[in-house]
Protein backbone atom coordinates (compact mmCIF):
# COMPACT_ATOMS: atom_id res chain seq x y z
CA UNK A 1 0.00 0.00 0.00
CA UNK A 2 1.28 3.48 -0.89
CA UNK A 3 1.72 5.30 2.42
CA UNK A 4 2.66 8.66 0.89
CA UNK A 5 0.45 11.43 2.21
CA UNK A 6 -1.68 13.40 -0.16
CA UNK A 7 -2.65 17.00 0.61
CA UNK A 8 -6.28 17.54 1.43
CA UNK A 9 -8.33 19.89 -0.75
CA UNK A 10 -8.64 22.23 2.24
CA UNK A 11 -4.89 22.63 2.67
CA UNK A 12 -4.38 22.97 -1.08
CA UNK A 13 -6.94 25.75 -1.12
CA UNK A 14 -5.33 27.51 1.86
CA UNK A 15 -1.88 27.28 0.30
CA UNK A 16 -3.15 28.66 -3.00
CA UNK A 17 -4.87 31.51 -1.19
CA UNK A 18 -1.68 32.31 0.73
CA UNK A 19 0.38 32.38 -2.47
CA UNK A 20 -2.19 34.61 -4.16
CA UNK A 21 -2.27 36.94 -1.16
CA UNK A 22 1.52 37.14 -1.04
CA UNK A 23 1.71 37.91 -4.75
CA UNK A 24 -0.92 40.63 -4.43
CA UNK A 25 0.94 42.15 -1.52
CA UNK A 26 4.24 42.25 -3.39
CA UNK A 27 2.57 43.64 -6.50
CA UNK A 28 1.05 46.53 -4.58
CA UNK A 29 4.24 47.13 -2.61
CA UNK A 30 2.58 46.87 0.81
CA UNK A 31 4.40 45.14 3.65
CA UNK A 32 4.22 44.76 7.40
CA UNK A 33 6.64 46.96 9.31
CA UNK A 34 8.56 43.93 10.56
CA UNK A 35 9.29 43.00 6.94
CA UNK A 36 10.32 46.56 6.06
CA UNK A 37 12.84 46.55 8.91
CA UNK A 38 14.52 43.45 7.48
CA UNK A 39 15.23 45.16 4.17
CA UNK A 40 18.51 47.02 3.53
CA UNK A 41 18.65 50.76 4.08
CA UNK A 42 16.85 52.96 6.54
CA UNK A 43 13.27 52.63 7.74
CA UNK A 44 11.64 54.41 10.72
CA UNK A 45 12.18 52.57 14.05
CA UNK A 46 15.18 50.68 12.68
CA UNK A 47 17.79 50.25 15.38
CA UNK A 48 20.81 48.83 13.57
CA UNK A 49 22.89 52.00 12.86
CA UNK A 50 25.51 52.86 15.46
CA UNK A 51 24.84 55.78 17.81
CA UNK A 52 27.90 57.55 16.39
CA UNK A 53 26.01 57.81 13.07
CA UNK A 54 23.54 60.30 14.60
CA UNK A 55 24.46 63.99 14.56
CA UNK A 56 21.38 65.74 15.98
CA UNK A 57 19.00 68.27 14.46
CA UNK A 58 21.35 71.26 14.74
CA UNK A 59 23.41 69.80 11.89
CA UNK A 60 20.37 70.08 9.60
CA UNK A 61 19.78 73.79 10.18
CA UNK A 62 22.23 75.30 7.69
CA UNK A 63 20.75 73.62 4.61
CA UNK A 64 17.16 72.96 5.72
CA UNK A 65 16.36 76.07 7.73
CA UNK A 66 12.61 76.15 7.00
CA UNK A 67 11.98 72.53 7.98
CA UNK A 68 14.36 72.75 10.92
CA UNK A 69 12.60 75.78 12.37
CA UNK A 70 9.00 74.52 11.98
CA UNK A 71 9.32 70.79 12.71
CA UNK A 72 9.86 71.17 16.49
CA UNK A 73 6.34 72.60 16.79
CA UNK A 74 4.71 69.50 15.26
CA UNK A 75 2.94 66.89 17.39
CA UNK A 76 5.52 64.30 16.33
CA UNK A 77 8.37 66.39 17.69
CA UNK A 78 6.55 66.76 21.01
CA UNK A 79 5.35 63.19 21.38
CA UNK A 80 7.77 62.44 24.22
CA UNK A 81 9.38 64.57 26.91
CA UNK A 82 11.61 64.00 29.88
CA UNK A 83 9.47 64.79 32.87
CA UNK A 84 11.86 67.37 34.28
CA UNK A 85 10.88 69.44 31.22
CA UNK A 86 7.29 68.41 30.54
CA UNK A 87 5.20 71.33 29.23
CA UNK A 88 2.00 69.66 30.41
CA UNK A 89 2.60 68.82 34.05
CA UNK A 90 5.26 71.27 35.23
CA UNK A 91 3.00 74.36 35.39
CA UNK A 92 0.42 72.41 37.40
CA UNK A 93 1.04 72.17 41.12
CA UNK A 94 -1.51 69.44 41.76
CA UNK A 95 -3.29 67.17 39.31
CA UNK A 96 -5.60 64.77 41.14
CA UNK A 97 -7.92 61.84 40.52
CA UNK A 98 -9.84 59.59 42.92
CA UNK A 99 -11.55 56.23 42.43
CA UNK A 100 -12.27 53.13 44.49
CA UNK A 101 -10.89 54.72 47.62
CA UNK A 102 -7.52 55.47 45.99
CA UNK A 103 -6.27 59.04 45.61
CA UNK A 104 -3.91 59.83 42.72
CA UNK A 105 -1.79 62.97 42.49
CA UNK A 106 0.93 64.40 40.29
CA UNK A 107 2.68 67.34 41.91
CA UNK A 108 5.32 69.27 39.98
CA UNK A 109 7.92 71.86 40.80
CA UNK A 110 10.70 73.42 38.77
CA UNK A 111 12.80 70.26 38.89
CA UNK A 112 10.62 67.18 38.85
CA UNK A 113 7.13 65.67 38.84
CA UNK A 114 6.21 63.36 41.69
CA UNK A 115 3.49 60.74 41.32
CA UNK A 116 1.73 59.60 44.49
CA UNK A 117 -1.05 57.11 45.13
CA UNK A 118 -2.60 56.67 48.56
CA UNK A 119 -5.39 54.86 50.35
CA UNK A 120 -5.80 55.19 54.08
CA UNK A 121 -2.40 54.63 55.68
CA UNK A 122 -0.92 53.10 52.51
CA UNK A 123 0.91 55.15 49.91
CA UNK A 124 3.31 54.75 47.02
CA UNK A 125 5.27 57.48 45.26
CA UNK A 126 7.78 57.82 42.44
CA UNK A 127 9.55 60.49 40.43
CA UNK A 128 8.20 60.42 36.87
CA UNK A 129 10.85 59.95 34.20
CA UNK A 130 9.11 60.17 30.81
CA UNK A 131 5.88 61.60 29.46
CA UNK A 132 4.49 60.15 26.21
CA UNK A 133 2.03 62.27 24.26
CA UNK A 134 2.05 65.55 22.34
CA UNK A 135 -0.63 67.17 24.47
CA UNK A 136 -3.37 67.31 21.87
CA UNK A 137 -4.95 64.29 23.49
CA UNK A 138 -2.90 64.03 26.64
CA UNK A 139 0.16 62.50 28.23
CA UNK A 140 0.96 59.13 29.85
CA UNK A 141 3.83 58.60 32.25
CA UNK A 142 6.70 56.22 32.98
CA UNK A 143 8.88 55.96 36.05
CA UNK A 144 11.76 53.71 37.00
CA UNK A 145 11.74 51.35 39.95
CA UNK A 146 13.52 48.11 40.87
CA UNK A 147 15.57 48.13 37.69
CA UNK A 148 12.65 48.50 35.31
CA UNK A 149 10.12 50.91 33.83
CA UNK A 150 6.57 51.18 35.15
CA UNK A 151 3.57 52.85 33.52
CA UNK A 152 1.49 55.05 35.81
CA UNK A 153 -2.09 53.92 36.23
CA UNK A 154 -3.33 57.43 35.40
CA UNK A 155 -2.69 59.83 32.51
CA UNK A 156 -3.33 63.51 31.86
CA UNK A 157 -6.11 64.34 29.36
CA UNK A 158 -6.16 67.74 27.69
CA UNK A 159 -9.90 67.92 26.92
CA UNK A 160 -10.83 67.64 30.60
CA UNK A 161 -7.60 69.20 31.89
CA UNK A 162 -7.39 66.48 34.51
CA UNK A 163 -6.13 63.00 35.30
CA UNK A 164 -7.99 59.79 34.45
CA UNK A 165 -7.19 56.13 34.03
CA UNK A 166 -4.54 55.46 31.40
CA UNK A 167 -6.36 54.00 28.34
CA UNK A 168 -6.68 50.26 28.68
CA UNK A 169 -5.35 50.31 32.26
CA UNK A 170 -8.49 50.97 34.30
CA UNK A 171 -8.70 48.69 37.30
CA UNK A 172 -11.68 48.53 39.64
CA UNK A 173 -10.36 46.18 42.32
CA UNK A 174 -6.55 46.37 42.52
CA UNK A 175 -4.78 43.80 44.70
CA UNK A 176 -3.05 46.41 46.78
CA UNK A 177 -1.35 49.78 46.50
CA UNK A 178 1.36 48.69 44.06
CA UNK A 179 -1.08 47.35 41.47
CA UNK A 180 -3.21 50.46 41.89
CA UNK A 181 -0.14 52.61 41.25
CA UNK A 182 1.32 51.18 38.03
CA UNK A 183 2.20 48.17 35.93
CA UNK A 184 5.67 47.04 34.94
CA UNK A 185 6.43 47.34 31.21
CA UNK A 186 8.58 44.66 29.58
CA UNK A 187 11.39 45.46 27.17
CA UNK A 188 9.49 44.36 24.07
CA UNK A 189 6.76 46.91 24.75
CA UNK A 190 9.30 49.54 25.80
CA UNK A 191 11.13 49.18 22.49
CA UNK A 192 7.88 49.80 20.61
CA UNK A 193 6.91 52.78 22.75
CA UNK A 194 10.29 54.48 22.66
CA UNK A 195 10.77 53.52 19.00
CA UNK A 196 7.78 55.64 17.95
CA UNK A 197 7.93 58.39 20.55
CA UNK A 198 11.65 59.15 20.60
CA UNK A 199 14.63 59.22 18.24
CA UNK A 200 17.38 56.56 18.34
CA UNK A 201 16.37 54.72 21.51
CA UNK A 202 17.98 51.65 19.90
CA UNK A 203 21.33 51.98 18.18
CA UNK A 204 23.74 49.29 17.10
CA UNK A 205 21.01 46.84 18.08
CA UNK A 206 21.17 47.94 21.73
CA UNK A 207 18.11 49.45 23.41
CA UNK A 208 19.08 52.33 25.70
CA UNK A 209 16.21 54.68 26.61
CA UNK A 210 18.56 56.89 28.63
CA UNK A 211 20.21 57.93 25.35
CA UNK A 212 16.94 58.44 23.46
CA UNK A 213 16.28 61.89 21.99
CA UNK A 214 12.80 63.07 23.07
CA UNK A 215 10.26 63.24 20.26
CA UNK A 216 10.52 62.50 16.55
CA UNK A 217 13.37 64.51 15.04
CA UNK A 218 14.85 64.67 11.53
CA UNK A 219 16.88 61.49 11.93
CA UNK A 220 13.94 59.43 13.19
CA UNK A 221 12.40 59.63 9.70
CA UNK A 222 15.34 60.25 7.38
CA UNK A 223 17.89 58.10 9.18
CA UNK A 224 21.24 58.91 10.81
CA UNK A 225 22.77 61.98 9.18
CA UNK A 226 26.50 61.86 9.87
CA UNK A 227 27.61 60.66 6.42
CA UNK A 228 25.20 63.02 4.68
CA UNK A 229 26.44 66.02 6.67
CA UNK A 230 30.07 65.12 6.04
CA UNK A 231 29.43 64.82 2.30
CA UNK A 232 27.68 68.20 2.18
CA UNK A 233 30.50 69.91 4.07
CA UNK A 234 33.01 68.95 1.39
CA UNK A 235 30.59 69.86 -1.41
CA UNK A 236 30.03 66.28 -2.48
CA UNK A 237 26.46 67.03 -3.41
CA UNK A 238 26.26 64.25 -5.94
CA UNK A 239 25.41 61.15 -3.96
CA UNK A 240 25.25 63.09 -0.72
CA UNK A 241 21.62 62.13 -0.23
CA UNK A 242 22.50 58.47 -0.56
CA UNK A 243 22.83 57.69 3.16
CA UNK A 244 19.46 59.31 3.91
CA UNK A 245 15.95 58.20 3.09
CA UNK A 246 13.90 60.77 1.19
CA UNK A 247 10.21 59.84 1.57
CA UNK A 248 9.34 61.97 -1.47
CA UNK A 249 10.96 59.31 -3.66
CA UNK A 250 8.86 56.44 -2.31
CA UNK A 251 6.00 54.86 -4.21
CA UNK A 252 2.51 55.55 -2.81
CA UNK A 253 2.36 52.15 -1.10
CA UNK A 254 5.85 52.60 0.33
CA UNK A 255 5.00 56.12 1.44
CA UNK A 256 1.95 55.00 3.42
CA UNK A 257 3.89 52.08 4.90
CA UNK A 258 6.60 54.58 5.86
CA UNK A 259 4.18 56.48 8.09
CA UNK A 260 2.70 53.15 9.12
CA UNK A 261 5.95 52.19 10.82
CA UNK A 262 4.48 53.98 13.81
CA UNK A 263 0.86 54.51 12.80
CA UNK A 264 0.34 50.85 11.74
CA UNK A 265 0.33 49.65 8.14
CA UNK A 266 -2.42 47.65 6.48
CA UNK A 267 -0.57 44.41 7.17
CA UNK A 268 0.42 45.37 10.72
CA UNK A 269 -3.25 45.50 11.62
CA UNK A 270 -4.38 42.62 9.39
CA UNK A 271 -1.76 40.16 10.62
CA UNK A 272 -2.30 40.98 14.30
CA UNK A 273 -6.08 40.87 14.00
CA UNK A 274 -6.48 44.45 15.20
CA UNK A 275 -10.08 45.53 15.64
CA UNK A 276 -12.19 48.28 17.15
CA UNK A 277 -10.54 51.50 18.30
CA UNK A 278 -7.01 50.21 17.67
CA UNK A 279 -7.84 49.55 14.02
CA UNK A 280 -9.79 52.79 13.58
CA UNK A 281 -6.89 54.84 14.95
CA UNK A 282 -4.42 53.18 12.54
CA UNK A 283 -4.59 55.86 9.86
CA UNK A 284 -2.55 54.06 7.14
CA UNK A 285 -4.62 50.91 7.58
CA UNK A 286 -7.89 52.82 7.33
CA UNK A 287 -6.66 54.90 4.38
CA UNK A 288 -5.81 51.74 2.48
CA UNK A 289 -9.35 50.45 3.00
CA UNK A 290 -10.69 53.48 1.14
CA UNK A 291 -12.26 53.13 -2.26
CA UNK A 292 -9.87 55.84 -3.46
CA UNK A 293 -6.89 53.69 -2.46
CA UNK A 294 -8.25 50.69 -4.30
CA UNK A 295 -8.38 52.84 -7.41
CA UNK A 296 -4.59 53.21 -6.98
CA UNK A 297 -4.52 56.97 -7.29
CA UNK A 298 -0.86 57.88 -6.80
CA UNK A 299 -1.85 61.14 -5.12
CA UNK A 300 -3.44 59.39 -2.16
CA UNK A 301 -0.75 59.27 0.52
CA UNK A 302 -0.45 60.59 4.07
CA UNK A 303 1.77 63.46 2.98
CA UNK A 304 -0.74 64.55 0.35
CA UNK A 305 -2.72 66.10 3.21
CA UNK A 306 -0.23 66.32 6.08
CA UNK A 307 3.10 68.11 5.97
CA UNK A 308 5.30 66.33 8.55
CA UNK A 309 7.44 69.45 8.93
CA UNK A 310 4.55 71.68 10.00
CA UNK A 311 1.98 71.60 12.81
CA UNK A 312 -1.07 69.46 12.23
CA UNK A 313 -3.96 71.35 10.63
CA UNK A 314 -7.13 70.80 12.67
CA UNK A 315 -9.60 72.98 10.73
CA UNK A 316 -11.74 70.61 8.64
CA UNK A 317 -12.27 73.07 5.78
CA UNK A 318 -8.53 73.45 5.26
CA UNK A 319 -8.43 70.01 3.62
CA UNK A 320 -10.96 70.85 0.91
CA UNK A 321 -8.23 71.94 -1.47
CA UNK A 322 -6.65 68.47 -1.25
CA UNK A 323 -10.00 66.74 -1.74
CA UNK A 324 -10.91 68.88 -4.73
CA UNK A 325 -7.54 68.40 -6.37
CA UNK A 326 -8.72 64.85 -7.07
CA UNK A 327 -12.50 65.22 -7.11
CA UNK A 328 -14.72 67.46 -9.15
CA UNK A 329 -16.44 70.54 -7.76
CA UNK A 330 -20.21 70.72 -7.37
CA UNK A 331 -20.73 72.65 -10.60
CA UNK A 332 -18.65 70.30 -12.76
CA UNK A 333 -20.05 67.29 -14.59
CA UNK A 334 -19.45 64.09 -12.58
CA UNK A 335 -17.61 61.16 -14.11
CA UNK A 336 -17.55 57.45 -13.32
CA UNK A 337 -14.62 57.65 -10.92
CA UNK A 338 -15.20 61.14 -9.53
CA UNK A 339 -18.86 61.27 -8.64
CA UNK A 340 -18.28 63.41 -5.55
CA UNK A 341 -18.98 66.39 -7.77
CA UNK A 342 -22.65 65.78 -7.09
CA UNK A 343 -22.21 66.27 -3.33
CA UNK A 344 -25.40 67.99 -2.04
CA UNK A 345 -23.54 70.15 0.49
CA UNK A 346 -21.00 71.53 -1.95
CA UNK A 347 -17.26 71.67 -1.42
CA UNK A 348 -16.91 72.87 2.15
CA UNK A 349 -15.44 70.68 4.88
CA UNK A 350 -15.46 67.46 2.85
CA UNK A 351 -13.80 65.47 5.64
CA UNK A 352 -16.65 66.19 8.05
CA UNK A 353 -18.88 63.75 6.17
CA UNK A 354 -16.40 61.53 4.37
CA UNK A 355 -13.88 61.11 7.23
CA UNK A 356 -16.02 61.39 10.37
CA UNK A 357 -14.74 61.56 13.92
CA UNK A 358 -15.53 58.94 16.55
CA UNK A 359 -15.45 59.50 20.29
CA UNK A 360 -13.21 57.24 22.35
CA UNK A 361 -14.53 57.74 25.90
CA UNK A 362 -11.51 56.33 27.74
CA UNK A 363 -9.29 58.84 25.90
CA UNK A 364 -11.71 61.76 26.25
CA UNK A 365 -11.13 62.58 22.59
CA UNK A 366 -12.68 62.15 19.15
CA UNK A 367 -10.44 60.62 16.47
CA UNK A 368 -10.75 61.04 12.71
CA UNK A 369 -11.43 57.86 10.76
CA UNK A 370 -9.08 57.94 7.77
CA UNK A 371 -11.16 55.53 5.74
CA UNK A 372 -12.55 57.83 3.04
CA UNK A 373 -16.09 56.73 2.26
CA UNK A 374 -19.52 57.85 1.14
CA UNK A 375 -21.64 58.63 4.22
CA UNK A 376 -24.34 56.06 4.98
CA UNK A 377 -26.75 58.88 5.72
CA UNK A 378 -26.44 61.79 3.34
CA UNK A 379 -27.09 65.32 4.65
Amino acid sequence: MDRRRTASPVWIGMAAAAITLQAATIARGQLATADRLQEPGWWPTKGTPARSEYVGTAACADCHRAQWSSQPSTPMARTATRMDASPLTRPRRGLTFSTGGYAYQIASDDHQSTYRVSRGDESSSATLTWGFGAGTVGESFLFERAGGFHEARVSYFASIDALGFTPGRAITEPRGIEEATARRVDETELRRCFGCHTTAPTAGGRFDPSSAIPGITCEACHGPGRRHVEAMKVSQHEGGDGPLLNPARLTPAESVDFCGACHSTFWDITLTGGKGVAAMRAQPYRLQLSRCWKARDARLTCSACHNPHRPLVTEAGAYDVQCLSCHLTKDAAPSADRNVGACPVGSEKCVTCHMPKYDVPEMHHAFTDHRIQVPVTRP
